[in-house]
């Protein structure tokens, strides 16, 4: 596929008529085009703050899963890991603001965190490790200068690209559902209604509560219904740990209450702890291996993250492209290189940075004011743990239920679309991770269309994907085949 020298009109520009843009704009509005996307810089700020509340989650939880120890048996330091977490998650999130121009908060991606602390970490030190972060980012980066990256991205099919988005909206409510403790892992059943098939304790009624609210005031139209929500419930949880006898273990993320004070100094202690080389005793299949699979993990994770908050943010034109999309793409790639150096993981988009654009939030604007949120949290790491995980995850839910409007666009009654959508959708959510849901949906959308005898309607670059996809899945065989551990 071959891409056009100008840049896609997106629906929120070709809007006709009521969306011509006003005479006298401010600077703002003309560098971030505010008016012409069909937004405001209230809205912008709203819903880079939305996204900030929707993501502060990461800078407690990367740290731990971070946590463990590599081949030498050292630990990262917590305060170093918030403090590599937020540093980075600001760098990129305020890079993708101002240059990207779009709505997309970066931040540590947990599917990068986990292979290095599952994969990377028991094989070699800390330190390797983030210079494996620095090496997978300049992958990504040489694949967006080369214009492989958007010629891949531009490939997939547009039912595809609605099977992308309705997927990460079941993954994302999935995840709301899960840290809010509403959904459980079940005893007898995969999953269950609370711990044991009834709900149960203060927290999950905060969370339950605060779905409602958001629910009640999108239904009259209120803008601002999902900060509302966060802000009223964030409130709620205060008043009732304070009133009530609840166990602090009963909260995911820690009570909500501020201990100590509210300032705190950034711990640098991470940043440039950085090796390159010295991978003998590892072996450079298993780098090679390693190399691939982080590759894998930041790629289409982003990749479909991009799509589908896109899509949902109107940003897409009726193809489903994307204006901009090299930058965002380059950036997303440099979030690799930056994450590494800061010693807080590759930095990723985050699907969190749909509840943003649920909030009307159409610009880089968003973006820059949720990067500033994060350099705060520099100096006010404390105040982030205010805001408890069952009040974020309520927020999720509503962006998950707001993507799924994409169904509509897709034609159930084709097989050849039908089946890799179906297999997209309940894959993301079903194995916990977005990558294997695009997999699923790629290699089925190839086999059908070579099935019906139409493997040329698939493309050169969807064939590509469907290989590299079907290596993704047979990557274990692969390396015990190859003697790699």
């Amino acid at each position: 596929m071959t891409q056009q020298s100008v840049e896609p009109r997106t629906s929120a520009e070709d809007a006709g008529p009521g969306s011509r843009v006003p005479a006298g704009r401010s600077w703002l509005d003309r560098y971030f085009h505010i008016s012409e996307r069909g937004s405001t810089v209230a809205r912008e700020v709203r819903g880079g703050v939305t996204t900030f509340m929707a993501m502060a989650y990461i800078l407690l939880l990367n740290p731990l899963v971070l946590g463990g120890e590599d081949v030498d048996g050292r630990l990262l330091s917590q305060s170093g890991l918030i403090t590599a977490t937020a540093l980075a998650a600001a760098a990129t999130t305020l890079l993708m603001g101002f240059v990207g121009k779009v709505p997309l908060a970066l931040a540590a991606g947990l599917s990068v965190s986990g292979v290095l602390a599952s994969q990377v970490a028991p094989a070699m030190t800390w330190p390797q490790a983030m210079g494996m972060c620095v090496i997978y980012g300049l992958v990504i980066c040489l694949l967006v200068v080369t214009g492989l990256r958007e010629m891949i991205m531009n490939a997939i099919p547009l039912a595809l690209k609605h099977g992308i988005t309705i997927g990460i909206g079941l993954f994302i409510a999935l995840i709301g559902l899960f840290k809010a403790g509403f959904v459980h892992q079940g005893t007898a059943t995969p999953l269950s209604l609370g711990p044991a098939g009834e709900l149960a304790g203060w927290p999950v009624l905060i969370f339950a509560v605060t779905l409602l609210l958001i629910f009640m005031l999108q239904a009259r139209n209120v803008p601002g219904a999902i900060l509302i929500g966060i802000v009223v419930g964030t409130l709620a949880a205060i008043v009732v740990n304070a009133v009530a006898d609840i166990a602090p273990r009963s909260w995911s993320s820690g009570p909500p209450e501020l201990s100590g004070s509210a300032v705190s100094s950034p711990d640098f202690s991470l940043f440039g702890n950085v090796e390159f080389g010295g991978w003998g005793d590892v072996g450079v299949m298993t780098v090679g291996m390693i190399v691939f699979t982080l590759v894998l993990a930041g790629f289409f994770d982003a990749m479909a993250t991009i799509i589908g908050v896109g899509t949902e943010a109107k940003l897409a034109d009726d193809k489903g492209r994307m204006p901009g999309l090299s930058k965002a793409l380059f950036i997303d790639g440099a979030g690799g290189v930056v994450g590494g150096v800061a010693g807080g993981s590759g930095q990723t988009v985050f699907v969190e940075s749909a509840t943003g654009v649920g909030e009307g939030a159409r610009t880089g604007l968003a973006s820059v004011v949720t990067g500033i949120f994060f350099a705060a949290c520099l100096f006010f790491t404390p105040l982030t743990a205010i805001v408890p995980a069952e009040v974020a995850s309520a927020a999720l839910v509503v962006i998950g239920a707001m993507m799924m409007q994409n169904a509509r666009h897709v034609d159930w009654s084709d097989r050849s679309v039908a089946v890799p959508v179906f297999l997209t959708v309940v894959l993301m959510p079903f194995t916990y991770t977005i990558t294997t849901g695009v997999a699923a949906g790629v290699i089925s959308y190839s086999a059908i269309k070579l099935a019906q005898g139409r493997a040329r309607e698939v493309g050169v670059f969807m064939w590509v994907l469907t290989l590299v996809f079907a290596v993704y899945f047979a990557l274990h065989p692969i390396e015990s085949w190859l003697g790699v551990s």
